[in-house]
């Protein structure tokens, strides 16, 4: 029976929208739980991934809030969203301020500062992307931000390449608290399977269709069937607002939607273990973003 002791802790992960939470998020578990996505705002829900830390001393089990991209809300989408965001930070053993040190985001990021400096919890500051920015303004900035709120310590991290996310991992684990874990070793997010299956899908339509789709899509889980012989059904629901989204989304004689099934179906049975049978589809409902059954399957609190 090992006498180690254990401890459990939730770390909220901040970060203007795009600065790299979700490649981040992954990288500390050490697998995809998190949807990554060249466009900004992709994650909606408060999708966690539970990293794993063991030491001599201790073992760790931390619980990783990736929380949307705060940003100044202007849609009841957006709203729900930072919200989310902040309840996700609420219960927090450890704040993570993640930032993009080549991008920045300025008007995102001072109201970021300022919000976090005004919190109690244990403060890191992560600056990401360092394979690919320059050392003296990364310092600079380092500094500069560190003046703003009372950070424990800071990180220079690539999420990417993984480059310096051990030791910040190590720092990270050390400011959780004793108790047992919440999870069974094994599992490494609290989604579940079907709410995994809709973020795959929507991350595909995201890759696939960028510049020709706005945020005006969703993607609504319908059907999760396990089928006798060991593989599992799933049906999907891709939510536009104009029909002539919708078209960009079928593509000439249904190719694009086959192409983003295809791509979705792969990357599920790879994730699930299972032979997967995914079935896509269609809607206009200009309305969407107004309905509230929606964004509960979307796992998000309605927002008025």
């Amino acid at each position: 029976m090992s006498t180690t002791q254990t401890k459990c802790g939730v770390v909220a992960v901040l970060g203007a929208p795009n600065a790299g939470k979700s490649t981040l998020v992954n990288q500390l578990v050490g697998q995809k739980v998190a949807i990554t996505s060249a466009k900004a705002q992709t994650t909606r829900a408060r999708m966690m991934g539970i990293a794993l830390h063991k030491s001599d001393d201790a073992d760790t089990q931390m619980i990783l809030v990736d929380t949307p991209g705060i940003f100044a809300p202007k849609r009841r989408l957006d709203r729900a969203m930072v919200s989310s965001a902040w309840e996700g930070a609420e219960a927090a053993d450890a704040v993570l301020l993640l930032v993009d040190p080549v991008k920045q985001r300025r008007h995102e990021l001072e109201p970021l500062i300022e919000q976090v400096a005004q919190r109690p919890e244990r403060k890191i500051l992560v600056l990401n992307k360092v394979d690919v920015a320059k050392k003296e303004p990364l310092l600079a900035l380092a500094q500069e931000l560190t003046g703003k709120a009372q950070f424990e310590e800071v990180y220079f991290v690539s999420a990417l390449t993984g480059d310096g996310v051990p030791e910040m991992k190590d720092a990270l684990a050390a400011m959780m608290p004793e108790g047992p874990w919440m999870y069974p070793e094994d599992q490494v997010s609290d989604a579940s399977e079907r709410l995994l299956a809709t973020e795959i899908t929507r991350e595909q339509l995201y890759k696939q269709l960028h510049e020709e789709l706005p945020y005006d899509s969703a993607v609504r889980p319908e059907k999760y069937i396990q089928r006798p012989d060991g593989s599992v059904e799933i049906h999907q629901q891709i939510v536009v607002m104009r029909d002539n989204q919708r078209a960009i989304v079928l593509g000439k004689g249904g190719s694009r939607i086959k192409a983003i099934g295809q791509a979705a179906r792969e990357e599920l049975s790879e994730l699930l273990g299972q032979k997967v049978h995914l079935f896509l589809h269609v809607k206009t409902d200009e309305r969407w973003s107004e309905d509230k059954e929606m964004f509960e399957e979307m796992g998000l609190d309605w927002v008025r």
